[in-house]
């Protein structure tokens, strides 16, 4: 790591950050008058590069300039299963409107050939059915 904050200063890189998962430690170097500082203290550091927070409870909580967290990915993924399920019940909720729709469009058919029927047996009879 000290080869890449070395990198990294010589570079010209504004600010660099490192967490440890396991031990829920951040660690933050700020470019300060040309050189990279340790920021301290790091909890509810505010990026001035990036307008992100960091939130040292465990675990790491990062939050977006507007104050929204970032998702993890667990959360995404949930997210993402409850979006699938959403679109698979509209996509079935789509499909049985569609077969009742077939099924009026149907008996709206079949309603139509029986008025057929009526009407040519009426006039078989002599009697004008669009005059009745």
């Amino acid at each position: 790591m000290n080869r890449k904050l070395l990198f990294y200063h010589t570079y010209g890189v504004e600010e660099y950050y490192l967490y440890d998962p396991e031990t829920n430690a951040l660690s933050g170097w700020l470019r300060t008058d040309g050189f990279l500082d340790v920021i301290e203290p790091i909890a509810n550091w505010v990026s001035p590069r990036l307008g992100i927070r960091f939130d040292c409870e465990t675990p790491l909580k990062l939050y977006r300039p507007d104050g929204q967290p970032f998702l993890s990915y667990s959360e995404i993924a949930q997210q993402a299963a409850q979006l699938s399920e959403q679109l698979e019940q509209e996509h079935q909720r789509a499909e049985q409107e569609h077969q009742r729709a077939e099924q009026e469009h149907q008996r709206a058919e079949r309603e139509h050939r029986r008025a057929e029927r009526l009407a040519e047996y009426l006039r078989s009879q002599g009697i004008d059915p669009d005059h009745l």
